[in-house]
């Protein structure tokens, strides 16, 4: 296990080290000058010139990108040409934030998807199984920024029991801070238990008619006992990997619902360098979503060897 963890840990530096040069090469590629955009109206050819060399802009491309993959390596992403601050400690910010939000979301996704899946593929063709399948359908289908509306209107406007955006930080009111990320995480739930649900009614079907499955009926097993322990546990493979794939998603910044809401996450932190041309941002904010998605992988494979005990053989 140790030696195949090391193995796609060896397999993802060169993976990552190709990803960082693409997202230099297409932030360079943009069109647009970001020296341009801050220097103002009717910027003098001088003062345009020190921004310039101020941010390193009129150096040659590999020359910037040797640079900046130093710094990275040392932890220094850059400075903000919007804001002059540096783009690590707003990285260090905004992470927080958008963990604790993918978390929440994730939970409550899980709880809500499995045991939906299991129910509609215990009654297959029943009316819980066409609720389920509707309930899928309207996630997949329901915008995530209309949705985040209807529930400011309901719950913010109508109720009054929830604050309508906004981030309260978990150090300063811990309940505060779960008040505030309750409606963005229900968004974020709704469409990724649906995905999940649609998959775990899938692998708990298949794997309900297999072999193995009748035979321990036959042999008196319960039926609670068949459902978690020999059929939940082999269908498990494609909802660890589906569920490591949505979690990197929402950890990668929920850019719609954190704009909805007015959450300080990454995705709000993407969208900002974007418009403002803020290559120091946009560059790190993409590569810290790399980073993240190539340790849940990892972290995928590790879950597979613990529901799987054959893999973990191998």
């Amino acid at each position: 296990m140790v030696q195949f963890i090391l193995r796609r840990i060896a397999i993802a530096i060169p993976t990552l080290l190709i990803i960082s040069f693409l997202i230099f090469l297409l932030q360079v590629m943009l069109p647009g000058d970001p020296a341009l955009a801050l220097a103002g109206e009717d910027p003098s050819p001088q003062a345009i010139a020190a921004i310039r060399e101020k941010f390193q802009l009129d150096q040659p491309i590999p020359m910037r990108y040797l640079t900046w993959v130093a710094n990275v390596l040392q932890g220094d992403f850059g400075m903000s040409i919007r804001t002059g601050l540096p783009v690590r400690d707003m990285l260090i910010q905004r992470l927080p934030v958008t963990f604790q939000l993918a978390l929440m979301a994730m939970i409550l996704a899980v709880l809500i998807a499995i045991p939906g899946g299991i129910i509609a593929a215990l009654r297959p063709n029943s009316p819980l199984d066409y609720t389920v399948s509707s309930f899928t359908l309207a996630g997949v289908s329901v915008p995530n920024f209309f949705l985040g509306i209807m529930l400011i209107l309901l719950f913010s406007v109508t109720l009054g029991w929830l604050p309508s955006g906004g981030y309260v930080p978990f150090a300063s009111d811990p309940l505060g801070s779960i008040r505030s990320l309750i409606m963005p995480s229900i968004v974020l739930a709704f469409a990724t238990s649906a995905v999940l649900m649609s998959h775990t009614r899938s692998a708990m079907l298949g794997t309900l008619n297999q072999d193995y499955i009748r035979t321990a009926r036959a042999k008196g097993v319960s039926e609670p006992l068949i459902v978690i322990k020999h059929a939940l546990r082999n269908a498990l493979i494609p909802i660890i990997t589906l569920g490591t794939i949505q979690f990197g998603e929402l950890l990668g910044g929920a850019v719609l619902t954190e704009q909805v809401f007015g959450i300080p996450g990454f995705g709000k932190m993407l969208v900002d360098g974007v418009f403002s041309r803020d290559y120091s941002i946009v560059q790190a904010v993409v590569l810290v979503q790399a980073i993240i998605f190539l340790i849940v992988t990892v972290t995928a494979d590790i879950l597979y060897a613990v529901a799987n005990p054959k893999l973990r053989h191998q």
